[in-house]
C-alpha cells in the first residue's frame, strides 16, 4: 500500500518510474569513504561566503583527510552514542564535523548558531533535552561558546574547535560496522523555544530516503547542485549537503542571508556554475520574481536547471505560474519545478513526482474536492517507492474517500525512529481504524506516523491543504503559536494571561501573522490601546524577527475556549475573517510590503524617493540616518516623517527578511559589504548610522 486507490479503497501500485540505476545499500559513511578513494581530485564542496565569490572548496581527498582527522579525535574524547551540539557559521566547517561524527559514531546535533540574545533560549533547550558531551565550533568562536555555556550553566559540556586540528593528518579509516538502526543524528525542528523535539534519525532512515531523492530528482554523478538553504534545517542538511555527497555530484553552498540580502545571486549561481538542481520554500522564488530586475535577467542562463525543488510550506499555483513567466527568458522550463512534501519526522521526503513532469494543479469546485477550499492547489506528486502514504479521518482512523480532506498519515523505511528521550510520544504510534484495517486487508503491526498535516489524494497526487494543528508556518520556518502567544503576553501588564491567541492567514499571497489578546477588565478604562499594541509587536519582532501582520485587542472573555480553558485558534481565526470579533483596539501593520514593489507601480513621488535613496551621497552620519529613514518608511509604507531614528527598529515591528533586504540594498548603495546582523547589534537607526561612520 503506497497511496489509495479510492474506487474501493484497496492498495494500488504507484505510477513513478523505476530508478534504473542501481543504488547502493552502503550507508552514508561507507559511501563518503568510497568516493574519497576513487574520486580523490574531483570537487565535492564549494562555498560561497558572500554568495558570489569563492572563498574555500574542498575535494574529495581533501575532504576525507579533514573528516578523518576530526573522527579520530572524537572517538578519543567520546563514547559511541554520545551527542555532539555543532555550532557553526556557515561555511564548509559544519559539514566538515557533521561527516566526523557519523564516522566516529557521534550522535550530530545540528543547531543553529547563536546570533542575538534571544536564541540562547533554544539553544539551552536543546542542550538540556540533548545532554551532549562536546560542543563542536571554529576557533573564532569558541570563546563565544563557552560564554554561553557559562550563561545557561552548561559548563559540563567540553567545548573544541575543529580547525585546531587542521595540520594533523588522519590515518585511512578502518572499515566501519555501524548496524542500520544506529542513530546517525538528531534533528531538532526548528521554530519553537518550548518543548523542544528531537528527531531521531537512523543510518537506514538516511540511506533509504538519499535513494527517495536521488530517484525522484534523477541525480546522477554528473548533476551539479546550487544550495542556500540553512544546513542545521533538513532541507538543507539532506537535501543540500548530503544527497550530493550520496550521488557523487559537486554542489556549490552560500549562506542564506547572502540569498535573503540580494535574491539574485542564487539564480546567478545557478547560471555560473550551471547547475542542475536547486530549490527553496515557496516564498524563494517570490523573492526572485519580486525582487529581480528586468535589467539583471540578461546575465542569467537557466536552462541547465531541471530539478527546482520547492516545498517546506505550501506551493502556490501564482509562484509557479509567475516564475516561469518571468525567467523563460532565461532559458528556465515550467517543467522543472518540482512540487514535494516530506516532513523532519520522515527524514526529508516523502513525495513526488519525475524530474521534469509538469506540476500538477487542482481546482476548486470540481465534485471531487471539498467546497471549503478556496484557491487552486498544487500537486505534490505520489507517494515514493517503499512508503505508505494515507489521508485518514483524524478522528475516526478511517481512510478518506477521493478528494476528501484529512490528516496524512506516513509509514516506511523513511519515517524516524520517533523523538529524543519522548517515548510516550504518540506521533508515530497511529493505527488504522479496525474497519479500514479489514476492508484494504491491512496485516501489518508497523504504525503510522501522524503528520498533523491535511490534504487529499486525486489521481496518485497528494495535494497538501494545511495544518490539522495550529502550527504557524512563515517562510518555512515552524513556530509553535503557544510560545508566540506567551512572548506577547508578557509585554504588557495590561494584557490577561491566558488570553492570547496566534495564527496566521493568507494575506495577498503571504502569510501574514494575525495576534488576538485580551485585555484586564482592570485596564479597559485608562487603556492606552496604541501603547498596547506596539509592545506586543515589539515584542514578537525582538524574540522572533517576526512582523506582526495585525493586532487586535478584545474585552476579557471574548476568545472561543474549549470546556477545559484551551483556546480554539481555528475558530479565533474564522471570528477573524468573518469580521465579528469583539475589538476593543486594532493596529494594522503592511507585512512584506517590499515583496510587491517590483510588480506594482509606484506613484511619481514614491519613485523620486526610491531612486534619491539609492544615488551616491556622502557618506556622513546624516546622510546614512537619511537614508535609512527614507528606505524603510518605502518598506512600510508610511510617511518618512513617522520614522524616529532614536526608536529601536523592533518598535517599527522589523522582521528578519525586511531587515535583510535593507541590508542588501544598503551595501549597493555604501558599496561595501555588511555583515547581516548589522540591524541587530545596532538596533536603532542612530546607532547603525553612528556605527557606519564611526565604528564600534
Amino acid at each position: 500500500m503506497q497511496h489509495q486507490n479510492f474506487e474501493d479503497i484497496q492498495p494500488v501500485k504507484t505510477d513513478i518510474e523505476p530508478f534504473s540505476q542501481s543504488v547502493s545499500k552502503a550507508n552514508l559513511p561507507e559511501i563518503f569513504l568510497s568516493h574519497v578513494h576513487q574520486f580523490p581530485s574531483q570537487r565535492a564542496y564549494t562555498f560561497l561566503n558572500n554568495g558570489e565569490a569563492e572563498t574555500a572548496s574542498l575535494t574529495y581527498q581533501q575532504l576525507g583527510d579533514r573528516v578523518q582527522t576530526i573522527a579520530a579525535r572524537l572517538r578519543s574524547l567520546t563514547a559511541p552514542g554520545d551527542r555532539a551540539l555543532l555550532l557553526f557559521s556557515p561555511g564548509l566547517e559544519f559539514v566538515m564535523a557533521f561527516l566526523g561524527c557519523l564516522l566516529a559514531n557521534v550522535i550530530a546535533v545540528p543547531t543553529y548558531p547563536v546570533r542575538r540574545p534571544q536564541h540562547l533560549e533554544r539553544l539551552a533547550a536543546i542542550a538540556h533535552d540533548a545532554e551532549p558531551t562536546l560542543i563542536l565550533t571554529t576557533q573564532d568562536q569558541l570563546e563565544q561558546v563557552r560564554s554561553h555555556c557559562q550563561e545557561l550553566q552548561l559548563e559540563q559540556i567540553r567545548c573544541v574547535a575543529i580547525d585546531q586540528w587542521a595540520d594533523e593528518i588522519g590515518a585511512d579509516w578502518p572499515p566501519l560496522d555501524i548496524a542500520p538502526e544506529t542513530l546517525a543524528f538528531v534533528q531538532y525542528t526548528s521554530g519553537s523555544t518550548g518543548q523542544p523535539k528531537g528527531v531521531m534519525i537512523s543510518h537506514a532512515n538516511l540511506q533509504h530516503n538519499l535513494t527517495q531523492i536521488q530517484a525522484g530528482f534523477g541525480h546522477t554523478p554528473q548533476s551539479q547542485g546550487v544550495i542556500w538553504l540553512p544546513p542545521y534545517h533538513d532541507m538543507g542538511l539532506i537535501g543540500g549537503i548530503l544527497q550530493p555527497l550520496f550521488v557523487g555530484f559537486p554542489v556549490v553552498l552560500m549562506p542564506a542571508t547572502a540569498f535573503l540580502k540580494k535574491p539574485i545571486r542564487w539564480l546567478q549561481a545557478i547560471s555560473d556554475y550551471q547547475a542542475t538542481t536547486s530549490g527553496g520554500p515557496n516564498f524563494a522564488y517570490d523573492l526572485c520574481v519580486q525582487r529581480i530586475k528586468p535589467e539583471e535577467l540578461h546575465h542569467l542562463d537557466l536552462s541547465s536547471w531541471d530539478v527546482a525543488f520547492t516545498g517546506a510550506e505550501p506551493v502556490r499555483p501564482a509562484t509557479i505560474q509567475q516564475f516561469s513567466a518571468k525567467f523563460s527568458a532565461c532559458g528556465f522550463r515550467s517543467e522543472a519545478f518540482y512540487p514535494c512534501y516530506g516532513l523532519a519526522e520522515a527524514t526529508l521526503m516523502v513525495t513526488g513526482g519525475n524530474r521534469l513532469q509538469p506540476p500538477k494543479f487542482h481546482k476548486p469546485g470540481t465534485p471531487d474536492i471539498d467546497q471549503n477550499l478556496a484557491q487552486s492547489l498544487v500537486g505534490c506528486g505520489p507517494a515514493r517507492n517503499d512508503m505508505d502514504v494515507v489521508v485518514v479521518d483524524p478522528q475516526s482512523h478511517d481512510i478518506c474517500a477521493v478528494g476528501q480532506v484529512g490528516e496524512i498519515w506516513v509509514r516506511g523505511p523513511s519515517v524516524a525512529q520517533g523523538y529524543w528521550q519522548q517515548e510516550k510520544a504518540t506521533a508515530f504510534k497511529a493505527r488504522l481504524s479496525e474497519t479500514t484495517r479489514v476492508v484494504i486487508g491491512e496485516n501489518s503491526e508497523s504504525p503510522f506516523l501522524r503528520t498533523g498535516d491535511l490534504g487529499f489524494w486525486v489521481e496518485r497526487e497528494l495535494f497538501v491543504t494545511g495544518r490539522l494543528k495550529d502550527l504557524i508556518i512563515i517562510r518555512g520556518q515552524n513556530y509553535a503559536p503557544e510560545d508566540i502567544e506567551y512572548v506577547a503576553t508578557r509585554s504588557h501588564p495590561a494584557l490577561r494571561p491566558h488570553g492570547s491567541a496566534a495564527f496566521s492567514v493568507d494575506l495577498e499571497g503571504t502569510e501574514a501573522l494575525i495576534i488576538l489578546h485580551e485585555v484586564e477588565r482592570t485596564a479597559i478604562k485608562d487603556l492606552d490601546a496604541e501603547s498596547v499594541m506596539n509592545a506586543i509587536r515589539q515584542a514578537i519582532s525582538r524574540h522572533y524577527e517576526l512582523q506582526v501582520s495585525e493586532v487586535i485587542l478584545l474585552k476579557a472573555g471574548s476568545l472561543p475556549k474549549t470546556s477545559s480553558g484551551k483556546i480554539q485558534r481555528y475558530i479565533c481565526r474564522d471570528r477573524f475573517l468573518e469580521n465579528t470579533l469583539n475589538v476593543v483596539g486594532r493596529s494594522h501593520f503592511p507585512v512584506n510590503s517590499f515583496q510587491n514593489e517590483s510588480t506594482t507601480p509606484c506613484s511619481e513621488e514614491e519613485r523620486q524617493v526610491k531612486e534619491s535613496a539609492t544615488a551616491q551621497a556622502p557618506v556622513t552620519k546624516a546622510a546614512i540616518e537619511d537614508w535609512l529613514i527614507q528606505n524603510l518608511a518605502r518598506y512600510l509604507k508610511v510617511a518618512p516623517s513617522t520614522i524616529d531614528p532614536r526608536l529601536p527598529f523592533a518598535d517599527y515591528g522589523l522582521d528578519s527578511s525586511v531587515a535583510l533586504n535593507l541590508t542588501g540594498e544598503l551595501e549597493d548603495w555604501l558599496n561595501d559589504e555588511i555583515e547581516p546582523d548589522v540591524f541587530w547589534r545596532y538596533p536603532s537607526i542612530r546607532k547603525l548610522a553612528e556605527y557606519f561612520v564611526e565604528g564600534d
